[in-house]
């Protein structure tokens, strides 16, 4: 499979994709954990059908030291005991927030109660922006057919510098 297009490739594309890369970069280095943020990012590109991120995410949160059960459970993270109480708000926040056409009121309440009970104000601005960036991350691949597969952990590095 070989994607429409290159983005990598494009000038223009590359110049956004270098925008896009410092905006990850300031969540990258919030106090949000390292772990929620893989966790999010790749259950928000499962839901998406992103193949690339959902690649992407599993090999940076395998790199980061995550375990495999965990990761195949990100799934099902509900019928799962192994994520903490936090990072189960943090994925029911990506889930609400990555199918807002397909709720009425966007993130309940309750979700958003129990976000605010685990995280701080810098965390829950990270969250919020994480969320809005792999779902804008997970269009751009989908649209274009980047196929998942190729990617190595930090090969996006050069981008941030």
């Amino acid at each position: 499979m070989n994607a429409r297009f290159n983005l990598f490739e494009n000038e223009l594309a590359a110049k956004f994709g270098k925008r896009f890369a410092n905006a990850s970069l300031v969540i990258a280095q919030s106090p949000l954990p390292k772990s929620t943020q893989e966790l999010v990012s790749l259950r928000a590109s499962q839901i998406n059908g992103c193949g690339f991120c959902v690649d992407m995410h599993t090999k940076d949160a395998t790199a980061a030291g995550e375990t495999p059960v965990r990761l195949n459970l990100v799934a099902a993270w509900r019928e799962a005991t192994v994520f903490t109480e936090a990072e189960r708000a943090a994925l029911a926040l990506a889930e609400e927030g990555t199918r807002l056409a397909d709720a009425h009121e966007g993130v309940s309440d309750e979700t958003w109660a129990q976000v605010r009970k685990h995280y701080d104000d810098d965390q829950v601005a990270a969250l919020v922006s994480l969320v809005a960036l792999i779902n804008a991350a997970n269009r751009i691949n989908v649209i274009v057919r980047n196929p998942g597969g190729s990617y190595e952990p930090g090969m996006f590095a050069e981008l941030t510098s």
